[in-house]
This record gives structure tokens, C-alpha cells and sequence, in this order.
């Protein structure tokens, strides 16, 4: 279990946190900002979250922030603050001094468990996204004298890692507004990746395009790549229709391969979008590529990439079509299921269209 501060001089609220989070998380308490920091000394590195409290005795909120900043443990440690307060002001100024996220009080628990876990689990995305940077950068470093200079491709990298983080936050705030709405979430799990640099090579190549930071904007669609993995197919179109029609978001392509299956029985929602970046200096819109499936199409999908890059396999036309038909089948059963969670979401309407 992931370990966290509460950090509250009134006891009531420290309690009360402790409570909503200790089933998830072992919960360390402070009753002000210099126990604080005592804690953070010892048990920074292991520390997955800092709820934290503006207002104390001895050292305030801003005073426990300032503190960490300069030790450096902002940058390993996500804080969420702990407010009564919904002052636009307050709010903006925390989020400046390098702030995640905010609890309001009155506690509500479901709220409180999904901000904790979603910080954390964006904090724990954007190390390993830093981490992927670093190496690419190392790959980057052996082929500088393709691209000629090594900080245009960083900086590049960079804004493709902040549009998959861009795409991340919509899509869950979306399936948190979706749960709290309608009881249950429109999909399972998210996965991204940073397209490899070797990669974007190959690609660049096999187009007969130059290795160079504009073609890589220009032609290659798939640096940022997101998959989103959804329990039914119904989910799939929801959700995709509520992402593009963000006014911000820009569709440049679609590719329905669920309507119009691959010839190997593949079927998912591939989406290439423009996505808004806010850079220090200016906003950027970035491509992205976004792709939608079911549960058992992925593990499909899993199977399908083994056999179309292990070598040395015998019977490949017999297993090709052992999965085509197995893709066939995954698509019956998808919406047979889906039929099945509209029969126990909607008794009434479906009893209503048996009739009819």
C-alpha cells in the first residue's frame, strides 16, 4: 500500500480523511505545517501524496510548499490541498506554486478517493513519461547527427508527452462525470505510449520522407498514442463523441474499424486528433492518435501483434484464421453482452420493446 500525509490542525478533518483512505493507502497525520515537514524529511521518497492544509499555527500551508520547493520534493510528491475555501484567486495561486489538485470541504468520500487516486496516478504517469523522455533522449544522443541538433527533439518529445497527459485528463474527467451520472464507467483502462525514436525513424523512411523534426510533425500521426479500452461498443462511440466534441479538440481523421472490420478481423476506433498544449510561452496544438476498443478485442489485438512479428512460427495462414474467426466471435459476443447490461440497466424499456 502507497503511503500519505494528511497534514490539518483541525483533528476532526484528520480523522475523517484517515477514514475515507485507509482501506487504499497507509495514512500518516500532522496537526501542523513543522510536523510536516519533520514527516517529509524521513519518508519523502516513499510518500505517494500530500494532503495538505493552507491555513495552521507555526507554519502555514504556503510555508510547508516554499519548504518543499526548495528541498526539491515538490517534484516527487504531488500535493492536494485541503480548503473550505473556493476563492478563484487562492486556487490559481496554489496551482502556480506547483499545486495538483484540491479537496473541498464538506468531505465527500467517493470524491475525495478519486482525486487522491488520480493525482497520484498522474504523478506516477508524468515520472514515467520523464523517464521515457530520458531514454529517448540517450537513443536520440547516438543518431544527433541525423537530426542534426539534440534540444529541438526534446523540446518536440516534451510536447507530444504533455498532449497524451492532455487526452489522459479529459478521458477521466469524463469517466468520472459519466460514474457519477449514470453508476458505472464508460471504460476499463488507459494506456499511452511515446512513440520510439527508431521507430519514427522506420516510418519517416518507408514514407521517403528526410529524418527531420518538421516531417516528424507533419507525417508521422502516431507519436502520441493513447489506447482506451472499454467494456462495450456502445461505450466506445459515447465516449469518443464526447471527447471531439470538446471545442478545443480538433478531429483531423477517423477510422472506424469496428463498422468496417481489417481483413484480419480487427475492429477499434482510431481517432487522430489535434490537441491543445499549453507551453510556458504559447498554446500548441499537437497530433495525437487516440484508438477505442472492447476488453476482449485488445486481448484479441495482443495474440494478433505476436503472430505478426515473432518469427519462425508454423501454420501462420491456419492461425490467421483461427483468429478471424475468433474476431468474429468477440464481435458477437460484445454485443450480446451489451444486450445482457441493457436488460439490467433498463428493465423497464427493454420489457416495453419486447412487447412491441
Amino acid at each position: 500500500m502507497q503511503k500519505i500525509l494528511v497534514v490539518d490542525d483541525a483533528e476532526v478533518n484528520r480523522e475523517i480523511l484517515c477514514n475515507m483512505l485507509k482501506n487504499d493507502y497507509i495514512v500518516e497525520m500532522a496537526q501542523d505545517g513543522e510536523e510536516a515537514l519533520y514527516k517529509l524529511e524521513k519518508c519523502h521518497k516513499e510518500t505517494a501524496a500530500l494532503l495538505l492544509d493552507l491555513q495552521m499555527p507555526k507554519l502555514d500551508g504556503f510555508g510547508v510548499i516554499a519548504h518543499m520547493q526548495k528541498n526539491g520534493w515538490i517534484d516527487r510528491v504531488p500535493i492536494l490541498i485541503i480548503s473550505g475555501e473556493r476563492a478563484v484567486e487562492v486556487e490559481n495561486q496554489c496551482f502556480q506554486l506547483g499545486v495538483s489538485d484540491f479537496i473541498h470541504k464538506p468531505f465527500e468520500a467517493s470524491i475525495v478517493k478519486n482525486r487522491v487516486r488520480n493525482t497520484i496516478e498522474m504523478f506516477n504517469r508524468k515520472n514515467q513519461l520523464e523517464i521515457r523522455l530520458e531514454e529517448q533522449s540517450k537513443i536520440i544522443r547516438l543518431q544527433e547527427a541525423r537530426l542534426g541538433r539534440l534540444e529541438p527533439f526534446n523540446k518536440m518529445m516534451i510536447e507530444y508527452s504533455s498532449a497524451i497527459m492532455e487526452v489522459e485528463t479529459r478521458l477521466k474527467v469524463l469517466n468520472a462525470m459519466f460514474s457519477e451520472e449514470y453508476k458505472r464507467n464508460p471504460f476499463e483502462s488507459i494506456k499511452s505510449r511515446l512513440k520510439k525514436t527508431d521507430s519514427i525513424y522506420k516510418k519517416l523512411e518507408r514514407k521517403g520522407y528526410p529524418v527531420t523534426i518538421e516531417n516528424i510533425r507533419e507525417y508521422v500521426v502516431d507519436v502520441a498514442g493513447l489506447r482506451v479500452i472499454c467494456s462495450f461498443p456502445d461505450d466506445i462511440y459515447r465516449l469518443a463523441g464526447l471527447l471531439i466534441r470538446q471545442d478545443d479538440i480538433i478531429l483531423l481523421k477517423e477510422k472506424d474499424y469496428i463498422k468496417s472490420p481489417k481483413s484480419n478481423g480487427y475492429r477499434s476506433l482510431h481517432l487522430i486528433l489535434s490537441v491543445p498544449v499549453f507551453l510556458p510561452n504559447e498554446k500548441k496544438y499537437i497530433k495525437a492518435e487516440v484508438q477505442f476498443r472492447t476488453i476482449a478485442m485488445d486481448f484479441w489485438a495482443s495474440l494478433e501483434h505476436k503472430l505478426r512479428y515473432k518469427k519462425d512460427i508454423n501454420n501462420t495462414e491456419e492461425i490467421e484464421q483461427q483468429l478471424k474467426a475468433c474476431a468474429d466471435s468477440i464481435e458477437a459476443l460484445d454485443y450480446q453482452m451489451q444486450e445482457i447490461r441493457n436488460k439490467i440497466d433498463h428493465p423497464a424499456e427493454t420489457a416495453l420493446g419486447g412487447n412491441t
